[in-house]
C-alpha cells in the first residue's frame, strides 16, 4: 500500500479538531441501476451518552436509573415522542422531522465488538473496522470503496491519498484517493485530542512531546492568567461558546454535502466531530450534551439543504466509539461506556423507526452491572448500509471490510 500519512503542523496538531476526507469514485453497479449514491459518515469522538440522547421513555427503571436527570414526555422541555417506548433529545427537532418523515432511523443498544473503555482503542476499533485495536493502518470506509469497480473518473491503483490540515483520520485510510477540506476555524484540542497528539509525537518527535507535555501542565496549574484560554506555541487555545461550536459543525457538515452534491464530486465522506466526552455536567433537556446534540441537529440540516436534489439518494451515518455509563456520576456526568446509539438520516432510507433488540436497565441487565448491554453489532448495520447502498459485494464486506464479521450479518432493509 503506497500511503503517506501527514504530519500536523505544530498549530494544526493543538487546534485541529475535525475534517472532511471524500472519494470521487461512484458503484459502478448503482450506476447500472440508474441510482447515484451518496454516503457521508459523522464520527463524535468522546463516546455519546445513547441513554441521554434517545431515552426509553417506556422501561419501568428508566425514571429510577436517571432521576430527575432522565429525560421525560412532561419534561422541561419535553422529550420528542419517537414511538411507544423510546424519545427523542428535544434538542434534536430537525432529526425528529426527518424521523416523522421516514427519513430518520435510530439504531439504540448498539456497540462495536470492543469491550473496554479507552478513547483511543475504542475509536480504532470503530474506524478501522476490525475487532482489535491497533492490527491495522486502513478504514473500513476505504476498504469498502476499494472494493467497488471505477467508473472512469478514478483509477485507485494510480492515485495518492492526499491530506491537507489535521491528521487522516483511521475510517479513510487506505489505497483508495482521498480528496481532504478542513475549515478555516478549527475548535480548540479537547483533553482527548491533546493525549492522541502527545501519543503521536512520542512516536515521531520526542523533544516535540516533551516540549508540548510540559505546556499542557502550565496551561493546566489553574486558571491563574490562563483563565479564558491556554497559549499553546502561540495559538489561543479559548473554550469556544455553543455558537461556535454550532458554526463549526454547520460549516465542516455543510461543505461535505456541497462537494458530494456535485455532479463530479465525491460521494462517500467522513467527518469527525470531537467533544462528547461528557464526564462533568452532562445534563440533558438542557446543558452540554444538549448543546452538542443541538449542534449535530443543526448539521444535518445543513447537510440536508447543501445536498439538494442528491438528498433523496443520501445515507448519513453517525457512529461513535462506545456508549457511557447507565447512571449520573458524583460530578453529574457519565463515565466511559459500552451500549450507545447510531443515527441514520437520509432521503435513501427506509426510516421512521427506533431499531432495538432491548436489554432493559435493571441491575442485573446492565453490561458488567454499570452500562447499557449492546444487543446490536454496530457492524451489521454498516455492513448493511454498505452492501443495499453502495452496493458492496457481501463476500468482500466480510473478507475485507470488516474481516471479523464473517458471522455478523448485514442489517437488511435500512435503505428504501
Amino acid at each position: 500500500m503506497n500511503f503517506r500519512h501527514h504530519l500536523p503542523s505544530r498549530r494544526e496538531a493543538l487546534i485541529g479538531a475535525g475534517s472532511l476526507f471524500a472519494w470521487s469514485q461512484m458503484p459502478r453497479l448503482a450506476r447500472a441501476e440508474g441510482r447515484d449514491p451518496r454516503m457521508l459518515v459523522i464520527v463524535l469522538r468522546g463516546a455519546l451518552d445513547g441513554l441521554g440522547a434517545v431515552a426509553p421513555v417506556g422501561d419501568p427503571d428508566w425514571i429510577g436509573l436517571r432521576g430527575d436527570r432522565a429525560l421525560a414526555l412532561d419534561g422541561k422541555p419535553p422529550a420528542l415522542p419517537l414511538d411507544s417506548f423510546f424519545a427523542l433529545n428535544p434538542a434534536m427537532p430537525n432529526l425528529h422531522r426527518l424521523y416523522k418523515a421516514q427519513q430518520a432511523t435510530i439504531v439504540h443498544a448498539t456497540a462495536t465488538p470492543y469491550r473496554d473503555r479507552s478513547h483511543f482503542d475504542g475509536q480504532d476499533v470503530l474506524e478501522s473496522g476490525i475487532a482489535r485495536p491497533g492490527a491495522v493502518d486502513t478504514g473500513w470506509l476505504n476498504r469498502a470503496l476499494a472494493e467497488l469497480a471505477s467508473d472512469g473518473r478514478v483509477d485507485p491503483r494510480g492515485s495518492r491519498v492526499l491530506g491537507v490540515g489535521s491528521v487522516t483520520p483511521l475510517v479513510v485510510r487506505g489505497r483508495a484517493p482521498v480528496l481532504s477540506w478542513v475549515p478555516q476555524k478549527l475548535l480548540p484540542a479537547n483533553e482527548d485530542t491533546q493525549a492522541r497528539l502527545l501519543d503521536l509525537y512520542k512516536h515521531t518527535d520526542p523533544k516535540l512531546a516533551a516540549a508540548l507535555e510540559a505546556r499542557i501542565r502550565l496551561a493546566a496549574l489553574g486558571a491563574t492568567g490562563l483563565s479564558d484560554a491556554a497559549m499553546v506555541d502561540g495559538a489561543a487555545l479559548a473554550v469556544p461558546g455553543i455558537a461556535g461550536v454550532r458554526a463549526y459543525f454547520a460549516e465542516a457538515a455543510g461543505t461535505a454535502a456541497r462537494f458530494l452534491a456535485k455532479p463530479d464530486g465525491p460521494r462517500v465522506g467522513a467527518v469527525g466531530f470531537i467533544g462528547w466526552d461528557t464526564h462533568i455536567n452532562e445534563g440533558a433537556a438542557s446543558g452540554q450534551l444538549a448543546n452538542l446534540l443541538g449542534a449535530l441537529d443543526g448539521a444535518l440540516a445543513a447537510i440536508e439543504t447543501n445536498m439538494g436534489d442528491a438528498w433523496r439518494e443520501t445515507v448519513v451515518a453517525i457512529i461513535t466509539e462506545f456508549g457511557r455509563t447507565a447512571r449520573i456520576n458524583g460530578t453529574n456526568g457519565t463515565d466511559h461506556g459500552t451500549g450507545t446509539v447510531a443515527f441514520l438520516a437520509g432521503g435513501a432510507l427506509r426510516g421512521g423507526r427506533v431499531i432495538a433488540d432491548w436489554p432493559g436497565l435493571k441491575q442485573a441487565q446492565l453490561y458488567e452491572e454499570r452500562d447499557l448491554k449492546p444487543t446490536t453489532d454496530l457492524r451489521a448495520v454498516l455492513k448493511g448500509l454498505l452492501r443495499d447502498h453502495l452496493r458492496v459485494d457481501e463476500r468482500a464486506l466480510a473478507s475485507t471490510v470488516f474481516p471479523d464479521s464473517i458471522g455478523v450479518a448485514p442489517t437488511a432493509g435500512l435503505v428504501g
